[in-house]
């Protein structure tokens, strides 16, 4: 976290210093309102110039349909998708092509998947469900927060209890999340997203991803530790994070059939054409192929190879191109809250090396009404409290900053929006005592 010491903190105005200040905040607030923006800052999505990093990928193929073993990705067939496209999963993954699956373009789906197999009917074999192995209680899921909005959704959909865990600079805390699941059978996983993680943009120590990997021996029956890696290339800077293969810890750790990986091409492509991968054990990988053939013949497999013919050898030159478009609006907004708010005494954020979002901490209990502010002025942010399960931040004080899909001259106005109902939050709350 970030925090300046260039001006006199807000916590240490006398009660006219503060009532001046907060008529000069309201004054250029109501300025704000009059100018009837319209900003959004809420999701995390590609801006339409990263899009068109992409284009290429329509007519690659030129009428050549042909895999490398001679059949034709036209047809049906292939659950566990295309080799090539298997390899490609691979390589985002830091994993083995023999152990990952390449499906439809969003892995979200997978996951969803995964969990509901795992609930209902088991990754395991026959017997293995979570819910055989409750006998009747609710299943329970460890999620790391502020976390990732669309994993606690999944929970929720699915009637999967959460409990919140800590997440620090180097990933969560394996010592907590050891002694919750040694207590709790029905703990039956956790959502992890190890490198340039939503929101705070921390990548897992080595310590930490071996010691996730070691996590189910201390758990009760079929524990699974879902790892995201959702921004596994997404670097802001050169050379970027580097991120222990968990697979290969798993393996060490005799826990292979307790770990599924994820990844996806959907914010390095075509957001909404991409490819998903998933990464496990050949027992779980069996399991699933077993259930999800009663839904699917095969995925797209036209849409893998054009993703093969794009990205094969690029991956990393892509991705620098995603970055010099992406890299000034993270640079935008840090420099505007540290100019606005550094030194005030009134909140804190990350400066990532990677991914889609910059966390951002206020004091407690304002998170609402930052938003709220922020809203009235003609910003739209992630609500507060998305980044925590149930959409209850017991602190009422995180608020995600997604800066990658409006225009920079955007992003800078919605940002010193934001940084003023920051402060006129702030010193409302500290008047009022």
């Amino acid at each position: 976290m970030t925090t300046g010491q260039t001006r006199k903190p807000l916590t240490e105005l006398d009660p006219a210093a503060l009532d001046a200040r907060i008529q000069q905040l309201e004054a250029r607030h109501q300025q704000l309102q009059a100018r009837k923006l319209k900003l959004d800052l809420t999701r995390g999505k590609p801006a339409t110039e990263q899009l068109d990093l992409s284009n290429d990928l329509d007519g690659i193929l030129k009428g050549d349909y042909r895999l490398a073993d001679g059949s034709d990705a036209r047809n049906y067939g292939g659950l566990r998708g295309i080799p090539e496209a298997r390899q490609l999963g691979a390589e985002l993954l830091g994993t083995r092509a023999e152990v990952v699956m390449a499906g439809g373009n969003s892995s979200l789906t997978l996951m969803y998947q995964i969990v509901t197999t795992a609930l209902n009917n088991g990754l395991w074999g026959p017997g293995s469900s979570w819910r055989a192995s409750t006998g009747g209680k609710p299943v329970r899921f460890l999620c790391p927060a502020p976390g990732y909005d669309r994993h606690f959704a999944i929970c929720e959909a699915l009637g999967i209890e959460m409990i919140p865990v800590d997440i620090g600079p180097d990933g969560p805390d394996v010592a907590q999340l050891t002694e919750l699941v040694s207590a709790d059978p029905t703990i039956k996983g956790i959502w992890c997203v190890p490198k340039y993680a939503n929101p705070t943009g921390c990548t897992y120590s080595d310590e930490v991803v071996r010691g996730l990997a070691a996590l189910p021996k201390s758990a009760g029956e079929h524990f699974l530790v879902l790892w995201d890696n959702a921004y596994a290339v997404h670097h802001l800077q050169s050379p970027g994070d580097e991120l222990s293969d968990l697979m290969a810890a798993a393996e060490a750790a005799g826990t292979a059939d307790q770990v599924v990986m994820f990844s996806s091409t959907s914010k390095i492509t075509f957001a909404g054409a991409g490819v998903a991968f998933l990464a496990s054990s050949e027992n779980v990988l069996k399991q699933f192929e077993r259930q999800l053939g009663f839904a699917t013949i095969g995925p797209d497999k036209v849409n893998q190879l054009r993703h093969v013919r794009f990205l094969s050898g690029r991956i990393d030159e892509h991705m620098r191109q995603h970055a010099e478009l992406v890299k000034p609006k993270f640079d935008a907004v840090l420099a505007q809250l540290q100019s606005d708010l550094a030194g005030l005494d009134i909140a804190s954020w990350t400066e990532p090396r990677g991914g889609y979002f910059i966390s951002f901490d206020c004091r407690p209990g304002l998170a609402r009404e930052i938003v709220r502010l922020a809203g009235e002025a003609g910003v739209t942010l992630t609500p507060a409290g998305a980044t925590w399960p149930y959409g209850k931040d017991p602190q009422d004080s995180n608020i995600r900053l997604a800066p990658t899909f409006p225009s920079l001259s955007d992003v800078e106005a919605a940002t010193e929006v934001f940084t003023l109902c920051v402060e006129l939050a702030s010193a409302r709350q500290l008047r009022a005592g």
